[in-house]
């Protein structure tokens, strides 16, 4: 028997999602935004500048959504708080009957369970925060960080689209078409196992995921471009 304690991550703020999101998000936008204007060849500093400019344009519209979403959600989980600690004070009892039966039916004892109600309604913090819990499934200490999520959305973001661009800083033409999609294809692997590990589901299939939508994100766009830029030719 393994009598170690376990230890969970604390993925409650908001961050570890918008993380995750960002730097996937970032990856796949740049690297389908660089090579669809690379395959209209209008010249190195043209796919530069629209690279440079999804990086920054897409990182600041993900703080920004993170964060509108995020404040949004926090402030309808504080109404809905704000709701149940007005009934906690209006109607005590009718909120503890309503909590012994929730206790109740999870096959608590009747006796139990009013025990344990009469001992959390003596504390009016511990009775809104257990209420919340019970019946809105609501941590009151733990509603998000519209700014943690904003900022960490930023910058992995900005991270995963200067993969794709980095080669355009230095060189250009197929060289850097290549090399943007080595390094696309790189990051997507990396991406697919560290989210993998986070969450503790098969390698493989999570880098193939990741590499996949990649790819065809990529090769879609391409092709676009390609096609454009030979008609516009």
């Amino acid at each position: 028997m393994d009598d170690q304690p376990h230890q969970h991550r604390d993925i409650r703020g908001g961050g570890a999602r918008a993380a995750i999101f960002g730097v996937s998000d970032g990856l796949v936008t740049n690297v389908s935004l660089v090579l669809g204007i690379a395959g209209a060849n209008p010249g190195g500093g043209i796919v530069r500048l629209a690279g440079v400019a999804g990086l920054v344009a897409g990182s600041f519209s993900m703080a920004a959504g993170e964060y509108l979403s995020m404040a949004a959600q926090r402030e309808l989980f504080e109404r809905e708080l704000d709701v149940e600690r007005r009934a906690l004070k209006r109607s005590p009892e009718g909120e503890a009957d309503e909590l012994r039966a929730v206790y109740e039916e999870r096959g608590i004892d009747p006796v139990v369970a009013r025990e344990m109600v009469e001992q959390v309604m003596q504390d009016p913090e511990l009775a809104l925060a257990t209420h919340a819990r019970e019946e809105l499934g609501l941590e009151t200490a733990h509603l998000g960080s519209p700014v943690q999520a904003a900022v960490a959305s930023f910058v992995t973001f900005a991270l995963g689209a200067l993969i794709p661009l980095l080669p355009w800083l230095f060189t250009k033409g197929n060289g850097a078409i290549v090399m943007s999609v080595v390094l696309a294809a790189v990051a997507s692997v990396v991406v697919g196992a560290v989210l993998a590990r986070f969450t503790e589901r098969p390698v493989l299939r999570s880098v193939l995921r990741q590499l996949l939508i990649t790819v065809a994100a990529a090769a879609v766009t391409y092709g676009v471009g390609r096609g454009i830029g030979t008609g516009v030719a």
